[in-house]
Protein backbone atom coordinates (compact mmCIF):
# COMPACT_ATOMS: atom_id res chain seq x y z
CA UNK A 1 0.00 0.00 0.00
CA UNK A 2 2.96 1.98 1.04
CA UNK A 3 4.78 1.64 -2.50
CA UNK A 4 1.49 2.29 -4.70
CA UNK A 5 0.20 4.79 -2.44
CA UNK A 6 2.81 7.22 -0.93
CA UNK A 7 6.39 6.79 -2.43
CA UNK A 8 5.10 7.38 -5.93
CA UNK A 9 3.98 10.78 -5.18
CA UNK A 10 6.67 11.44 -2.57
CA UNK A 11 9.26 10.89 -5.32
CA UNK A 12 6.96 13.32 -7.86
CA UNK A 13 7.36 15.70 -5.18
CA UNK A 14 11.06 15.65 -4.77
CA UNK A 15 12.08 15.23 -8.98
CA UNK A 16 9.76 18.01 -9.18
CA UNK A 17 11.35 20.25 -6.85
CA UNK A 18 14.98 19.03 -8.70
CA UNK A 19 13.60 20.86 -11.91
CA UNK A 20 12.35 17.43 -13.80
CA UNK A 21 9.42 17.37 -15.56
CA UNK A 22 6.08 15.24 -14.80
CA UNK A 23 6.76 12.93 -17.90
CA UNK A 24 10.31 12.57 -17.18
CA UNK A 25 9.97 11.35 -13.51
CA UNK A 26 7.06 9.49 -14.17
CA UNK A 27 9.22 7.30 -17.06
CA UNK A 28 11.92 7.03 -14.35
CA UNK A 29 9.83 5.58 -11.60
CA UNK A 30 8.39 3.00 -14.46
CA UNK A 31 11.81 2.32 -15.18
CA UNK A 32 12.99 1.59 -11.41
CA UNK A 33 10.02 -0.46 -10.74
CA UNK A 34 10.68 -2.84 -13.18
CA UNK A 35 14.28 -2.66 -12.91
CA UNK A 36 13.66 -4.26 -9.15
CA UNK A 37 11.19 -7.20 -10.63
CA UNK A 38 13.48 -7.96 -13.48
CA UNK A 39 16.66 -8.12 -10.95
CA UNK A 40 14.56 -10.54 -8.92
CA UNK A 41 12.66 -12.07 -11.38
CA UNK A 42 15.72 -13.28 -13.29
CA UNK A 43 17.76 -14.17 -10.26
CA UNK A 44 15.15 -16.21 -8.71
CA UNK A 45 15.61 -19.52 -10.10
CA UNK A 46 19.39 -19.87 -9.25
CA UNK A 47 18.81 -18.54 -5.92
CA UNK A 48 15.54 -20.55 -5.05
CA UNK A 49 18.50 -23.63 -6.16
CA UNK A 50 20.68 -22.62 -3.84
CA UNK A 51 18.12 -22.26 -0.82
CA UNK A 52 17.70 -25.56 -1.45
CA UNK A 53 20.64 -26.86 0.47
CA UNK A 54 20.97 -27.11 4.56
CA UNK A 55 20.90 -23.86 5.93
CA UNK A 56 21.16 -21.31 2.91
CA UNK A 57 16.88 -20.45 2.84
CA UNK A 58 17.12 -19.16 6.41
CA UNK A 59 20.13 -16.90 5.70
CA UNK A 60 18.59 -15.96 1.68
CA UNK A 61 15.45 -15.05 3.37
CA UNK A 62 17.06 -12.66 6.22
CA UNK A 63 19.62 -11.14 3.99
CA UNK A 64 17.09 -10.19 1.45
CA UNK A 65 13.99 -8.97 4.13
CA UNK A 66 16.73 -6.97 6.10
CA UNK A 67 18.13 -5.60 2.66
CA UNK A 68 14.39 -4.52 2.10
CA UNK A 69 13.83 -2.94 5.60
CA UNK A 70 17.39 -1.56 5.74
CA UNK A 71 16.89 0.47 2.63
CA UNK A 72 12.99 1.43 3.74
CA UNK A 73 14.28 2.86 6.62
CA UNK A 74 16.93 4.85 3.98
CA UNK A 75 14.10 6.53 2.57
CA UNK A 76 13.63 8.60 5.09
CA UNK A 77 17.42 9.99 4.73
CA UNK A 78 17.56 10.84 1.44
CA UNK A 79 18.60 15.02 1.29
CA UNK A 80 15.87 17.02 -0.23
CA UNK A 81 15.45 17.03 -4.24
CA UNK A 82 18.23 13.73 -4.17
CA UNK A 83 15.95 12.21 -6.80
CA UNK A 84 18.13 9.53 -7.98
CA UNK A 85 19.54 8.45 -5.00
CA UNK A 86 15.93 8.47 -3.56
CA UNK A 87 15.14 5.99 -6.61
CA UNK A 88 18.31 4.05 -6.10
CA UNK A 89 17.27 3.46 -3.05
CA UNK A 90 13.99 2.52 -3.82
CA UNK A 91 14.93 -0.39 -6.12
CA UNK A 92 17.02 -1.92 -3.33
CA UNK A 93 14.30 -1.93 -1.10
CA UNK A 94 11.83 -3.42 -3.70
CA UNK A 95 14.97 -5.88 -4.74
CA UNK A 96 14.89 -6.88 -0.92
CA UNK A 97 11.14 -7.43 -0.49
CA UNK A 98 10.52 -9.26 -3.79
CA UNK A 99 13.81 -11.61 -3.09
CA UNK A 100 12.38 -12.33 0.25
CA UNK A 101 9.34 -13.32 -0.92
CA UNK A 102 10.67 -16.22 -2.63
CA UNK A 103 11.84 -17.94 0.41
CA UNK A 104 9.04 -16.93 2.46
CA UNK A 105 6.99 -18.72 -0.25
CA UNK A 106 9.34 -21.76 0.12
CA UNK A 107 9.24 -22.18 3.35
CA UNK A 108 5.86 -23.08 3.57
CA UNK A 109 6.29 -26.34 3.20
CA UNK A 110 8.91 -26.65 6.12
CA UNK A 111 6.24 -24.82 8.75
CA UNK A 112 3.61 -27.13 8.09
CA UNK A 113 1.74 -30.73 6.54
CA UNK A 114 0.14 -30.85 3.12
CA UNK A 115 -3.23 -31.41 4.43
CA UNK A 116 -3.16 -27.62 6.19
CA UNK A 117 -1.35 -26.14 3.49
CA UNK A 118 -4.42 -24.50 1.87
CA UNK A 119 -5.47 -23.19 5.66
CA UNK A 120 -1.99 -21.99 6.57
CA UNK A 121 -1.12 -20.33 3.08
CA UNK A 122 -4.52 -18.60 3.48
CA UNK A 123 -3.93 -17.16 6.89
CA UNK A 124 -1.12 -15.73 6.06
CA UNK A 125 -2.27 -14.06 3.31
CA UNK A 126 -5.45 -12.31 5.18
CA UNK A 127 -2.94 -11.37 7.98
CA UNK A 128 -0.92 -9.35 5.41
CA UNK A 129 -3.98 -7.65 3.78
CA UNK A 130 -5.10 -6.51 7.18
CA UNK A 131 -1.56 -5.54 8.04
CA UNK A 132 -0.80 -3.93 5.70
CA UNK A 133 -4.29 -2.01 5.87
CA UNK A 134 -3.75 -0.80 9.46
CA UNK A 135 -0.26 0.36 8.57
CA UNK A 136 -1.91 2.51 6.02
CA UNK A 137 -4.70 3.96 8.06
CA UNK A 138 -2.11 5.32 10.61
CA UNK A 139 0.22 6.73 7.51
CA UNK A 140 -3.23 8.38 6.13
CA UNK A 141 -3.72 9.57 9.53
CA UNK A 142 -0.22 11.36 9.74
CA UNK A 143 -0.95 12.33 6.24
CA UNK A 144 -3.50 14.25 6.40
CA UNK A 145 -3.20 15.70 9.78
CA UNK A 146 0.48 16.44 8.30
CA UNK A 147 1.26 14.69 12.13
CA UNK A 148 -1.32 16.09 13.58
CA UNK A 149 -0.06 19.79 12.44
CA UNK A 150 3.88 19.44 14.09
CA UNK A 151 5.41 18.10 11.11
CA UNK A 152 6.01 19.44 7.08
CA UNK A 153 4.73 17.39 4.30
CA UNK A 154 8.72 16.63 3.64
CA UNK A 155 8.80 15.46 7.09
CA UNK A 156 5.52 13.43 7.76
CA UNK A 157 6.33 11.37 4.41
CA UNK A 158 9.56 10.55 6.14
CA UNK A 159 8.01 9.69 8.89
CA UNK A 160 5.80 7.07 7.19
CA UNK A 161 8.73 5.21 5.79
CA UNK A 162 10.19 4.84 9.48
CA UNK A 163 7.30 3.62 10.50
CA UNK A 164 6.99 0.88 7.81
CA UNK A 165 10.45 -0.03 8.33
CA UNK A 166 10.09 -0.75 11.82
CA UNK A 167 6.21 -2.59 11.35
CA UNK A 168 7.97 -4.93 8.89
CA UNK A 169 10.95 -5.58 11.22
CA UNK A 170 8.02 -5.85 13.91
CA UNK A 171 6.50 -8.58 12.35
CA UNK A 172 9.62 -10.36 10.66
CA UNK A 173 10.71 -10.69 13.90
CA UNK A 174 9.11 -13.62 15.25
CA UNK A 175 9.86 -15.63 11.60
CA UNK A 176 13.43 -14.47 12.10
CA UNK A 177 13.54 -16.57 15.96
CA UNK A 178 11.14 -19.34 15.05
CA UNK A 179 11.38 -20.56 11.50
CA UNK A 180 13.86 -23.17 10.34
CA UNK A 181 14.37 -25.17 7.03
CA UNK A 182 13.06 -28.40 7.49
CA UNK A 183 13.66 -30.64 3.90
CA UNK A 184 17.38 -29.24 2.04
CA UNK A 185 19.81 -31.08 0.43
CA UNK A 186 22.75 -31.55 1.94
CA UNK A 187 26.07 -29.36 1.65
CA UNK A 188 28.56 -29.30 -1.39
CA UNK A 189 31.74 -28.07 -1.33
CA UNK A 190 30.19 -26.16 -4.44
CA UNK A 191 27.15 -24.71 -3.89
CA UNK A 192 26.77 -21.59 -6.31
CA UNK A 193 28.43 -24.11 -8.87
CA UNK A 194 26.45 -27.12 -8.13
CA UNK A 195 22.86 -25.09 -8.21
CA UNK A 196 24.01 -23.98 -11.93
CA UNK A 197 24.39 -27.74 -12.76
CA UNK A 198 21.14 -28.84 -10.68
CA UNK A 199 18.99 -25.87 -12.55
CA UNK A 200 20.53 -26.89 -15.93
CA UNK A 201 19.68 -30.46 -15.54
CA UNK A 202 16.14 -29.58 -14.40
CA UNK A 203 15.61 -27.70 -17.49
CA UNK A 204 16.65 -30.90 -19.20
CA UNK A 205 14.69 -32.97 -17.73
CA UNK A 206 11.41 -30.76 -17.97
CA UNK A 207 9.11 -33.64 -19.06
CA UNK A 208 9.30 -35.19 -15.52
CA UNK A 209 7.64 -32.23 -13.97
CA UNK A 210 4.98 -31.79 -17.12
CA UNK A 211 2.20 -31.23 -14.16
CA UNK A 212 3.84 -28.71 -12.57
CA UNK A 213 5.02 -26.73 -16.07
CA UNK A 214 1.21 -27.15 -17.13
CA UNK A 215 0.14 -25.52 -13.70
CA UNK A 216 2.43 -22.45 -14.32
CA UNK A 217 1.27 -21.62 -17.76
CA UNK A 218 -2.16 -21.86 -16.13
CA UNK A 219 -0.84 -19.69 -13.85
CA UNK A 220 0.43 -17.16 -15.98
CA UNK A 221 -2.58 -16.26 -17.22
CA UNK A 222 -4.94 -16.07 -14.71
CA UNK A 223 -2.96 -14.52 -12.24
CA UNK A 224 -2.01 -12.11 -14.93
CA UNK A 225 -5.40 -10.70 -14.94
CA UNK A 226 -6.08 -10.67 -11.15
CA UNK A 227 -3.00 -8.86 -10.87
CA UNK A 228 -3.75 -6.40 -13.65
CA UNK A 229 -7.08 -5.54 -12.27
CA UNK A 230 -5.60 -4.73 -9.20
CA UNK A 231 -2.74 -2.48 -10.72
CA UNK A 232 -5.02 -0.76 -13.16
CA UNK A 233 -7.95 -0.10 -10.62
CA UNK A 234 -6.83 3.48 -9.96
CA UNK A 235 -6.44 4.49 -13.33
CA UNK A 236 -10.29 2.76 -14.33
CA UNK A 237 -11.28 4.68 -11.43
CA UNK A 238 -9.66 8.07 -12.50
CA UNK A 239 -11.38 7.54 -15.90
CA UNK A 240 -14.56 6.99 -14.55
CA UNK A 241 -14.45 10.42 -12.46
CA UNK A 242 -14.13 9.29 -8.93
CA UNK A 243 -12.57 11.39 -6.33
CA UNK A 244 -8.95 10.38 -5.33
CA UNK A 245 -9.72 10.30 -1.82
CA UNK A 246 -13.09 7.80 -2.43
CA UNK A 247 -10.09 5.54 -4.56
CA UNK A 248 -8.06 5.38 -1.62
CA UNK A 249 -11.34 4.81 0.56
CA UNK A 250 -12.26 1.67 -1.83
CA UNK A 251 -8.68 0.42 -2.30
CA UNK A 252 -8.59 0.16 1.67
CA UNK A 253 -12.11 -1.32 1.99
CA UNK A 254 -10.64 -4.24 -0.09
CA UNK A 255 -7.95 -4.99 2.03
CA UNK A 256 -10.33 -5.19 4.60
CA UNK A 257 -12.63 -7.71 2.92
CA UNK A 258 -10.13 -9.64 1.77
CA UNK A 259 -8.81 -10.83 5.03
CA UNK A 260 -12.09 -12.60 6.45
CA UNK A 261 -12.63 -13.90 2.63
CA UNK A 262 -8.76 -15.15 2.26
CA UNK A 263 -9.42 -16.81 5.54
CA UNK A 264 -12.49 -18.68 4.63
CA UNK A 265 -11.01 -19.72 1.36
CA UNK A 266 -8.20 -21.79 3.17
CA UNK A 267 -10.81 -23.28 5.24
CA UNK A 268 -13.38 -24.08 2.23
CA UNK A 269 -10.23 -25.58 0.49
CA UNK A 270 -9.34 -27.91 3.41
CA UNK A 271 -12.89 -29.57 3.52
CA UNK A 272 -13.11 -29.28 -0.41
CA UNK A 273 -9.74 -28.96 -1.79
CA UNK A 274 -7.93 -26.20 -3.46
CA UNK A 275 -8.74 -26.96 -6.93
CA UNK A 276 -12.09 -26.26 -6.82
CA UNK A 277 -12.29 -22.89 -4.75
CA UNK A 278 -9.13 -21.71 -7.20
CA UNK A 279 -11.97 -22.45 -10.38
CA UNK A 280 -14.46 -20.50 -8.00
CA UNK A 281 -12.34 -17.43 -8.05
CA UNK A 282 -11.27 -18.00 -11.43
CA UNK A 283 -15.42 -17.46 -11.95
CA UNK A 284 -15.46 -14.67 -9.74
CA UNK A 285 -13.04 -12.53 -12.18
CA UNK A 286 -14.87 -13.68 -15.13
CA UNK A 287 -17.91 -12.00 -13.90
CA UNK A 288 -16.04 -9.06 -12.59
CA UNK A 289 -14.73 -8.66 -16.46
CA UNK A 290 -18.28 -9.20 -17.60
CA UNK A 291 -19.69 -6.39 -14.86
CA UNK A 292 -16.98 -3.91 -15.62
CA UNK A 293 -18.40 -3.46 -18.88
CA UNK A 294 -22.04 -1.76 -17.78
CA UNK A 295 -20.28 0.09 -14.68
CA UNK A 296 -21.30 3.88 -14.51
CA UNK A 297 -21.19 5.04 -11.37
CA UNK A 298 -19.12 5.06 -8.02
CA UNK A 299 -21.92 2.83 -6.49
CA UNK A 300 -20.61 0.59 -9.59
CA UNK A 301 -16.89 0.76 -8.89
CA UNK A 302 -17.76 -0.40 -4.76
CA UNK A 303 -18.97 -3.40 -6.28
CA UNK A 304 -16.25 -3.87 -8.41
CA UNK A 305 -13.79 -3.52 -5.89
CA UNK A 306 -16.31 -5.62 -3.05
CA UNK A 307 -16.05 -8.08 -5.78
CA UNK A 308 -12.08 -8.30 -5.70
CA UNK A 309 -11.88 -8.12 -2.04
CA UNK A 310 -13.80 -11.46 -1.42
CA UNK A 311 -11.75 -13.59 -4.18
CA UNK A 312 -8.38 -11.48 -4.71
CA UNK A 313 -6.23 -13.08 -1.53
CA UNK A 314 -8.12 -16.72 -1.68
CA UNK A 315 -6.71 -17.46 -5.57
CA UNK A 316 -3.31 -15.83 -4.48
CA UNK A 317 -3.04 -17.97 -1.44
CA UNK A 318 -4.79 -21.23 -3.15
CA UNK A 319 -2.41 -21.06 -6.05
CA UNK A 320 0.86 -20.72 -3.67
CA UNK A 321 -0.41 -23.75 -1.22
CA UNK A 322 -1.40 -25.72 -4.53
CA UNK A 323 1.79 -25.32 -6.33
CA UNK A 324 3.58 -26.55 -2.30
CA UNK A 325 1.92 -29.19 -2.62
CA UNK A 326 2.79 -30.45 -6.11
CA UNK A 327 6.72 -29.75 -5.92
CA UNK A 328 9.29 -32.26 -4.50
CA UNK A 329 10.22 -30.76 -0.70
CA UNK A 330 13.32 -30.54 -1.05
CA UNK A 331 13.41 -28.92 -4.25
CA UNK A 332 10.62 -26.57 -3.22
CA UNK A 333 12.52 -23.27 -3.35
CA UNK A 334 13.63 -24.24 -6.88
CA UNK A 335 10.25 -24.84 -8.21
CA UNK A 336 9.28 -21.51 -6.04
CA UNK A 337 12.17 -19.40 -8.31
CA UNK A 338 10.23 -20.55 -11.18
CA UNK A 339 6.52 -19.84 -9.73
CA UNK A 340 8.07 -16.10 -8.84
CA UNK A 341 8.79 -15.79 -12.59
CA UNK A 342 6.07 -16.66 -14.33
CA UNK A 343 4.23 -14.66 -11.77
CA UNK A 344 6.15 -11.38 -12.45
CA UNK A 345 6.42 -11.99 -16.09
CA UNK A 346 2.56 -12.16 -16.08
CA UNK A 347 2.59 -8.65 -15.26
CA UNK A 348 3.50 -7.55 -18.89
CA UNK A 349 0.67 -9.33 -21.02
CA UNK A 350 -2.44 -8.25 -18.71
CA UNK A 351 -1.37 -4.27 -18.75
CA UNK A 352 -0.61 -4.68 -22.41
CA UNK A 353 -4.03 -5.72 -23.32
CA UNK A 354 -5.95 -3.58 -21.22
CA UNK A 355 -3.96 -0.49 -22.28
CA UNK A 356 -4.61 -1.14 -25.96
CA UNK A 357 -8.16 -2.49 -26.09
CA UNK A 358 -8.36 1.13 -23.83
CA UNK A 359 -6.62 3.21 -26.63
CA UNK A 360 -8.40 1.59 -29.07
CA UNK A 361 -11.82 1.88 -28.05
CA UNK A 362 -11.20 5.08 -25.88
CA UNK A 363 -12.93 3.29 -22.97
CA UNK A 364 -11.13 2.13 -20.11
CA UNK A 365 -14.22 -0.36 -18.95
CA UNK A 366 -13.69 -2.75 -22.56
CA UNK A 367 -10.18 -2.65 -21.22
CA UNK A 368 -11.16 -4.58 -18.12
CA UNK A 369 -13.85 -6.70 -19.88
CA UNK A 370 -10.99 -7.32 -22.42
CA UNK A 371 -8.79 -9.34 -19.26
CA UNK A 372 -11.98 -11.85 -19.42
CA UNK A 373 -9.24 -13.93 -21.75
CA UNK A 374 -6.82 -14.68 -19.13
CA UNK A 375 -8.94 -16.01 -16.81
CA UNK A 376 -11.21 -18.40 -19.98
CA UNK A 377 -7.50 -19.46 -20.95
CA UNK A 378 -6.06 -19.63 -17.36
CA UNK A 379 -9.11 -21.52 -16.14
CA UNK A 380 -9.58 -24.00 -18.69
CA UNK A 381 -6.02 -25.33 -18.41
CA UNK A 382 -6.15 -25.22 -14.99
CA UNK A 383 -9.24 -27.32 -15.20
CA UNK A 384 -8.06 -29.76 -17.35
CA UNK A 385 -4.89 -30.27 -15.17
CA UNK A 386 -5.17 -34.21 -14.02
CA UNK A 387 -5.03 -34.64 -9.81
CA UNK A 388 -2.05 -36.95 -9.51
CA UNK A 389 0.00 -36.48 -6.54
CA UNK A 390 3.72 -35.38 -7.48
CA UNK A 391 5.02 -34.57 -3.71
CA UNK A 392 8.73 -35.69 -3.17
Amino acid sequence: MIVTAILPIYFKYVAGNAGVSDSVSTAFWSYASSAGTLIVSLSAPILGTIADFRGYKKKLFNLFALCGIIMTFGLALIPENSWVALLAVYILSHVGFQGANIFYDGFLVDVTENDRMDDVSSTGYGLGYIGSALLFVVVMILQVTNGFGLMSTDLVTKVCFVLTGLWWLLFSWPFFKNVHQRFALEKVAHPIRHSFTRLKNTLLEIKQYKRIVYFLIAYFFYIDGVDTIFTMATAFGVDMGIDSNMLIIILLVINFIAFPFTILYGKLASKFGAKPLILVAIGVYTFICIYALFMDTVLDFWVLGILVGTSQGGIQALSRSYFAQMVPKEKANEFFGFYNIFGKFSAILGPLLFGVITHLTGRSQLGITSLIILFILGGILFARMKEEPTVG
